[in-house]
């Protein structure tokens, strides 16, 4: 008894140093710091090699956890925590990651000199201080993106050594006026370093972080000369995301390029649906529909998209189907939520995934009866959990939030 009782705890013993010399942890032992593994007594050492399994090769693939992952339902940062800091800045990641995120997502744009970089347009006025830069008061100009005119600084006039002097903004200081006190702070991070957080983050949490990048704008990107598909898909295998065990998302507004996408990777692809509702632009180009479709002549539109023959064109191509949440869920004349259409029974019917954007916590966002406590003020928070609730109960499987937090336990109330 005696002997296996020491046994037992030099087994013991043997699996943790194996285990550190196998992971690189450090514990405190009264172990010289000299002795390795390779050093130790046949018999330890044979012990530690029939142990090892039970270490380190157990440990999960934070980065391709399989096709299992993303929990259900899944909770995404919208920029970040854009709600709490201005949107696709590290420290928005960072907040969401903090709250509960289950994956953070990147709206990508290229600069001049081909570098991935999150912004959520490539027109930078609203979002740093480059309108205020004096160095680069002649790089404001007007291009035509998607169709429409557009005027401002663009990242793809400036080298990334450049973007990096300027900082970002809140962009929507009157709903969030906590975040102009972070005006200035903060870099525009490139994508790597996107990749580079969510990595450090989801080791020393031993927790599966994803990463949900859209390629913004990929058509306007492609015709001059900066395609943003296979730099993004490079870039993720670079990093070590493989296929489709990956905790990778790519999302599009577009078809073509998720198409495209769809024959350089099996990654997650989700292709997002805008309102089909919304009314042309001023310049009388359509809003209503992806706009490879509209530079194509195409005549559909995302309400083609969303019927039961549109969820299984889209099917062929993409694992996730991400609409606008009042494709799900209209509101009716009130600016009440309404009753939920057949979108989430068609889209599982396709074999789609659901996930829908975005659920914000600020009272314009929300229906008229969520509202608190001044239901005219634009900063003031109304009940987001309920209308989280609301969604949960149609049926999706994940939903993207601008407050990772309020996200995080409207998922808790649910379950």
């Amino acid at each position: 008894m005696l002997l296996s009782r020491k046994l037992v705890s030099l087994s013991g013993f043997l699996k943790l140093q194996s285990c550190n010399a196998y992971t690189g942890a450090h514990v405190n032992s009264t172990r010289p710091a000299h002795l390795s593994l390779p050093r130790l007594p046949a018999l330890a050492a044979a012990l530690c090699a029939a142990l090892l399994g039970g270490c380190g090769g157990d440990q999960p693939d934070l980065q391709n956890p399989g096709p299992n992952w993303p929990p259900t339902p899944a909770v995404t940062g919208h920029r970040g925590a854009s709600a709490l800091r201005p949107e696709h800045t590290l420290a928005s990641y960072q907040q969401a990651i903090v709250d509960g995120a289950d994956i953070v997502e990147p709206d990508l744009v290229a600069t001049k000199d081909g570098v991935l970089v999150a912004r959520h347009e490539n027109e930078i006025g609203g979002t740093t201080n480059a309108a205020s830069a004096t160095q680069f008061a002649s790089r404001k100009t007007t291009k035509t993106i998607d169709g429409i005119p557009v005027t401002g600084w663009f990242t793809e006039d400036f080298t990334l050594a450049e973007l990096k002097t300027l900082r970002a903004k809140e962009r929507i200081p009157l709903n969030r006026p906590a975040n102009v006190a972070y005006d200035g702070q903060f870099e525009i991070p490139t994508l790597q370093e996107v990749i580079d957080l969510v990595k450090k983050e989801s080791t020393s949490r031993n927790k599966v972080i994803g990463i949900y990048p859209e390629t913004k704008h990929p058509s306007y990107f492609k015709s001059i000369g900066l395609p943003l598909e296979k730099r993004l898909v490079d870039q993720l295998a670079a990093n070590g995301y493989r296929g489709k065990d990956a905790a990778v998302f790519i999302q599009s507004f577009e078809t073509a390029n998720l198409k495209e996408l769809r024959g350089m990777t099996e990654m997650r692809i989700v292709q997002l649906i805008d309102n089909p509702a919304n009314p042309p632009a001023p310049n009388g180009v359509p809003r209503n529909a992806p706009y490879d479709f509209i530079a194509a002549g195409n005549k559909r539109s995302y309400a083609d998209l969303v019927t039961p023959a549109g969820l299984k064109e889209i099917a062929l191509y993409a694992d996730v189907v991400s609409p606008y949440k009042e494709v799900i869920i209209p509101r009716t004349a009130a600016n009440e939520l309404g009753q939920p259409t057949r979108f989430v029974a068609d889209a599982k019917a396709a074999g789609l995934k659901v996930h829908t954007w975005t659920l914000r916590p600020e009272n314009p966002f929300l229906p008229v009866s969520l509202r608190k406590p001044d239901v005219n003020s634009p900063s003031q928070r109304g009940d987001a959990v309920a209308e989280i609730n609301a969604y949960l109960k149609a049926g999706i499987d994940g939903f993207f939030t601008d407050d990772p937090a309020v996200g995080r336990a409207a998922v808790k109330a649910f379950k």
